[in-house]
């Protein structure tokens, strides 16, 4: 519960993994790290925030029962619900949502796969959610970052104006149901949902997350991910 919000978090775990190549075998969430799996991590650490209520696992109906009993020997005290992955994030995430307990009134959405995000950040980000409506973690990226069209630089967009952005992403739970309907009417397809936000009109906040906060995406994130796990 967050300043009289009911909280649910969540966790998008219905990727389909394809950037890994084959490393990850049928999901990146079933990676182990240190004895434990991406998925458990994840869950773990919006089982101990202070802020999330219930937890809601959006992951292919082929995986549900993989996914339950791993997560079940977790012995969680916090409210496990699952709910069935769409073509598209926008869609999976949607169907999370819509398994929410009723009285949700702040949603947090996170990356099934970054699975150090911790506690700390996971409250900083449904206080700015609760605050501006919508907010996202995010970082100031450190490399020069160029615009490019076939092979040739076309801008340079200043780097302190750039960051990458992470998740959670923290809604309240009315505008991001206003910007999900907005989005279906005009076909638009996002594949970050506050990006939603934006196209409604609606602000988003920056929250600032850590690089550490990985998403473990291609072969070469396993290394990283293999050292921040020890």
């Amino acid at each position: 519960m967050y300043n009289g919000k009911f909280v649910t978090s969540v966790i998008c775990a219905a990727g389909s993994s394809s950037r890994m190549k084959g490393a990850a075998g049928k999901s990146k969430q079933l990676l182990f790290f240190d004895g434990m799996t991406v998925i458990e991590r994840t869950v773990l650490a919006f089982e101990r925030d202070e802020v999330t209520d219930e937890i809601v696992v959006v992951c292919p109906d082929t995986m549900t029962e993989e996914f339950s009993s791993l997560l079940d020997a977790l012995k969680l005290t916090k409210p496990l619900r699952f709910a069935k992955g769409g073509a598209e994030r926008q869609i999976s995430v949607k169907n999370g949502v819509d398994a929410a307990d009723k009285r949700a009134g702040l949603i947090l959405v996170h990356d099934g796969a970054r699975p150090f995000i911790t506690p700390k950040l996971i409250a900083d980000a449904a206080a700015d959610g609760d605050r501006y409506g919508c907010s996202t973690l995010a970082v100031p990226v450190k490399d020069t970052i160029k615009r490019v069209k076939d092979g040739t630089v076309t801008d340079t967009p200043p780097r302190e104006e750039l960051f990458a952005v992470q998740t959670p992403q923290a809604f309240v739970k009315s505008l991001y149901l206003a910007a999900y309907e907005s989005a279906e009417r005009s076909g638009n397809i996002c594949t970050d949902d506050c990006r939603m936000v934006e196209l409604f009109g609606g602000q988003v906040h920056i929250t600032p997350g850590d690089y550490r906060n990985i998403k473990i995406t291609t072969p070469d994130d396993i290394a990283i991910a293999e050292i921040f796990a020890r």
